[in-house]
């Protein structure tokens, strides 16, 4: 399923539903559940306050590395040093991939290190690879940040070790992880890798989800003191209206299978209380309106992506929708234009959703003559 594409994840919340479903009970400080297709928030809490985001920081670090791979400024294949510095994250225990400055590993090594064994080492010798410096790599993540409005984030490192100033919160993390699934969905298949083995070492993903539930394909996980077990789990479902994504973001659990289970329980309630619908398909007409003053008196509306909405379970039926355009529509019209706007209801009246109604095909302007005969018939209107 393609994502609409956006500027920054601006999610919508549930507030509009009369009755929405109850969320369950989340042992955690903070979480947030979204389904990815509607862009919609399901369930929160606490999900602007800042916290330490621990090896989340990785998402960040991973989307800039594949950003230099589809710009073509890193390639797989190529080879990188291994730094004193990539080297020195041995120190105090953190997770590593274990390599060394005698080593050249590959890109693709590399990244398997760092998103399926967390390795610090290796998301050090990326960002050097990638900016020259790990200093020059983090104002990268910092200006990054700052272009999707992530108010409640800054970096001082690419690892996600604890520091001062080094913070984040539930909303922007599912942000940085949603543009990753979307911007990068050729790279995306390194979150579901489920062991990996570097230098004859063989470490496990820590993310328990991908071997106890099938839907599960990412993302991260993370843990220091100060964050307690953290992780981003996405799945994908195939329902009989189509796939949906949905996303958690929770922050601050006790251990390991708690922040599994915390993650799934989220998980299973967004796909049991809540359903998705695609109201609108970005190859359909919505509506057939004339046109004046141009060589076709017709014109198809339609809009330029997939619209989809999630509803508590049952409200499918129950949704309005109004369309918002000029009347008389005037020539000339191009193929992809926003000509009005879509309204989508609840059943209380409340506005769930508004989306750009466009021309599906262009009109180009008619001659002098027909175009006089309309504003003719226009004025006697």
């Amino acid at each position: 399923m393609k994502f609409p594409v956006l500027l920054a994840f601006l999610f919508a919340t549930v507030g509009a539903f009369a009755q929405a479903p109850q969320a369950p009970e989340v042992a955690a400080r903070q979480y947030l559940l979204i389904d990815l297709s509607s862009q919609q928030v399901l369930a929160e809490r606490a999900a602007d306050t800042q916290a330490d985001p621990a090896s989340l920081t990785k998402l960040m670090t991973a989307y800039l590395v594949f950003g230099a791979l589809q710009d073509k400024r890193l390639s797989l294949e190529q080879t990188l040093p291994v730094s004193q510095r990539a080297w020195e994250q041995r120190k105090g225990d953190p997770s590593l991939m274990f390599i060394d400055p005698t080593m050249s590993p590959k890109v693709d090594e590399l990244l398997h290190g760092m998103i399926v064994q967390s390795g610090n080492d290796a998301s050090v010798a990326l960002a050097e690879g990638v900016a020259g410096s790990v200093e020059n790599f983090v104002q990268l993540m910092n200006k990054q940040a700052q272009a999707w409005g992530l108010k409640n984030t800054q970096f001082r490192n690419v690892t996600g070790m604890t520091e001062s100033g080094h913070h984040s919160s539930a909303r922007d993390l599912a942000t940085i992880a949603g543009r990753l699934i979307q911007d990068f969905p050729q790279y995306y298949g390194y979150y579901k890798v489920r062991e990996y083995t570097y230098n004859k070492i063989r470490q496990h993903n820590r993310n328990l989800l991908l071997t106890r539930d099938a839907s599960f394909d990412g993302l991260k996980t993370g843990y220091t003191d100060a964050a307690g077990y953290c992780l981003i789990a996405s799945s994908q479902r195939e329902f009989p209206n189509g796939k949906r994504r949905l996303l958690s973001v929770v922050l601050g659990t006790d251990s390991r299978e708690a922040r599994a289970n915390e993650s799934q329980k989220l998980h299973n309630w967004g796909y049991a209380a809540w359903d998705g619908l695609r109201l609108y398909a970005k190859d359909k007409p919505v509506a057939t309106v004339p046109v004046w003053k141009g060589k076709a008196s017709q014109v198809p509306l339609g809009v330029a992506q997939d619209v989809f909405i999630t509803l508590p379970r049952g409200e499918g039926a129950k949704l309005q929708s109004e369309l918002l355009r000029p009347d008389p529509l005037l020539a000339p019209l191009q193929a992809g234009q926003a000509v009005g706007s879509i309204r989508i209801k609840s059943a209380g009246g409340s506005l769930l959703k508004e989306v750009p109604l466009v021309a599906q095909q262009e009109v180009a302007q008619a001659n002098a003559f027909v175009r006089l005969w309309d504003a003719i018939r226009l004025w006697i209107q």
